[in-house]
């Protein structure tokens, strides 16, 4: 497990409804990070039905959902949870944190 940390964005960049994008600095990951009413949650951006980019889909800021533009599953963005078919298996959730003003998250797998 690697202990750096990625630079998503910052704070002022990511607004409450909105997701960004980055790829993780070790593992090359991709990771969306959602923020949801202020909270910040990061997710694998890899459908696990297909891979595909969820980051792609709807992002539902009043549910928590996020969903695969590719065949309709939906995730719980706040712990990954599959939601409905054709997803049954969670996708990867990572931490995120805040640190002078940066969002920054990492592949803790």
């Amino acid at each position: 497990m690697s202990d750096i940390w990625t630079f998503v964005c910052t704070t002022a960049e990511l607004l409450p409804g909105e997701m960004k994008v980055a790829f993780d600095d070790i593992t090359g990951t991709p990771i969306a990070v959602f923020n949801l009413d202020g909270m910040l949650y990061a997710l694998e951006d890899q459908c696990t039905h297909e891979d595909f980019e969820l980051s792609a889909g709807h992002f539902d800021a009043g549910s928590g959902e996020v969903e695969c533009v590719l065949h309709g599953a939906k995730f719980d963005v706040r712990d990954g949870k599959a939601l409905c078919a054709p997803a049954y298996e969670p996708v990867a959730k990572f931490p995120v944190k805040v640190e002078n003003g940066q969002v920054l998250v990492r592949d803790d797998r």
